[in-house]
């Protein structure tokens, strides 16, 4: 294929993922962004494909359907609850396959001499480097988020100085590559060694509670991984690709720490969190006090006699898979005059936006979902929150407690709503381990139980 053919359909494709990242920006466009990045995506392998070698493009096409058909068994057999992990581990192939670029470009560097030899042992140092702790590191995201490892932090002695000093151990190997032309491979292997180990330990260190901010992050570093294996291969696609979805991971990294109140670093260097508790059904709080519960009955009746009701879904929504018998109750009370309203966090879940995607599959309008910062001040003139599975992200503490872990945290003030159900299990803390003293206030009512149950006991009280 012509060289500027190829060059016009590289052009083509960075457009339409520009437009691809501009149309996943809000709900109602979301659909058209995955269209426009598929679509930018078939151009893009279409032209790399038949821009190498003819003779073994058949090699190729094989190799393709077979990875394809792969990822198409297992993203439909995936449920949206285990969306997370996948995603993890999506990334972790992006790290490696910029750590198999770098040794195969390091092996195969040709004839370059000079600055031009020194600056592409450069792009291989940085490329492997990034690869290798992506890699390791989504593995470690992948198996916490599964629940095969423990999600409490490991919090060794010492650990920063730890990390600086396998940084440094990185960057000497690094010269080591650039200057030693006999034993550039051994430097190479060891650059990725010391690279994985730093991924696995800062990722190990990383408590529940900032495990969505670390997914998105990793998101950034396999763009950057993506960005690096381009100028690796001289190929500008794959930097203008790289450099997008590096570019606004980090960008969501940052929005997602911002609504945390949290700094980029202090999460990179190790959050607060632990393991989940168990499921067993409680009547009282991890400090004793006593909670209110209440049935199904009197749910239904407040919903009824609510003019504003407010849902802040969580992960437990998402595990129970809620989202459709939510979508129902709301639309019945719509249908009963009642104002209903979704309230996000920028955290909630396991993802960045797990919860707009759970409402988007229950095809619930988009009009009513709201972001915390529109929605806070709505709670005030609220009847009725049903808060479904969420934990951390309506902590009164993160405002009034100083020694909570979450201080500081903006969360959704749904306490000054005139009555809070918070349908739950059991009294088990969330996935940061970190109690909720909303569950003792006065105004809130505990609805035990898993949820897609309680609420189709609600629904069909309503009807």
């Amino acid at each position: 294929m012509p060289e500027g053919i190829i060059t016009v359909a590289y052009i083509v494709s960075g457009v339409l993922f520009i437009l691809s990242l501009r149309g996943l920006s809000h709900q109602e466009t979301a659909r058209n962004g995955n269209l426009y990045g598929m679509l930018g995506m078939t151009i893009a392998v279409a032209a790399t494909l038949f821009a190498g070698n003819t003779g073994t493009l058949w090699i190729l096409i094989a190799v393709m359907l077979a990875g394809g058909g792969i990822g198409l068994v297992v993203a439909r057999r995936v449920a949206m609850t285990e969306m997370p992990e996948l995603v993890a581990i999506l990334h972790s192939f992006v790290g490696a396959s910029a750590v198999l670029v770098g040794i195969v470009s390091h092996l195969e560097q040709g004839q370059k001499i000079g600055s031009e030899l020194i600056i592409h042992q450069i792009e291989i140092v940085l490329g492997v480097f990034i690869g290798a702790y992506t890699f390791t590191g989504s593995v470690i995201a992948f198996l916490k988020l599964r629940g095969s490892i423990s999600g409490k932090p490991l919090t060794l002695p010492l650990r920063h100085q730890l990390d600086l000093l396998m940084v440094l151990a990185a960057v000497i190997c690094g010269f080591w590559f650039v200057s030693d032309n006999q034993q550039q491979l051994t430097a190479l292997l060891a650059i990725t060694f010391i690279a994985g180990l730093l991924g696995i330990h800062m990722i190990m260190a990383i408590g529940g509670a900032d495990m969505p901010v670390v997914v998105s992050m990793l998101n950034s570093y396999s763009g950057w991984a993506a960005a690096a294996a381009g100028f690796m291969l001289s190929n500008n696609l794959l930097i203008i690709t790289g450099a997008l979805v590096g570019s606004s991971g980090a960008i969501l990294s940052y929005i997602m720490c911002r609504g945390m109140n949290r700094s980029f670093i202090s999460v990179i260097a190790g959050g607060f969190g632990v393991e989940e508790g168990t499921l067993a059904v409680a009547e009282k709080d991890e400090d004793g006090k006593t909670v209110q519960s209440t049935s199904n009955e009197e749910t239904a009746d407040l919903l009824r006699n609510s003019k504003q009701v407010i849902v802040v879904p969580g992960y437990g929504m998402a595990v129970a898979q809620a989202q459709y018998i939510v979508h129902e109750i709301a639309e019945n009370l719509r249908k009963r005059k009642v104002s209903v309203k979704f309230a996000i966090h920028p955290v909630a879940g396991r993802l960045p936006g797990h919860m707009n995607v759970l409402l988007a599959e229950a095809n619930l309008p988009y009009d009513i979902v709201y972001e915390m910062d529109e929605i806070n001040s709505e709670f005030k003139n609220t009847d009725v929150v049903l808060v479904i599975g969420a934990n951390d992200i309506v902590n009164p503490g993160a405002l009034d407690d100083e020694n909570s872990p979450i201080y500081g945290m903006p969360v959704l003030e749904v306490w000054d709503a005139k009555t809070v159900i918070a349908l739950k299990r059991s009294m088990a803390t969330g996935y940061s381990g970190v109690g909720n003293p909303l569950y003792t206030r006065e105004n809130t009512w505990m609805l035990f139980g898993d949820a897609k149950e309680s609420l189709n006991k609600v629904s069909a009280l309503l009807n």
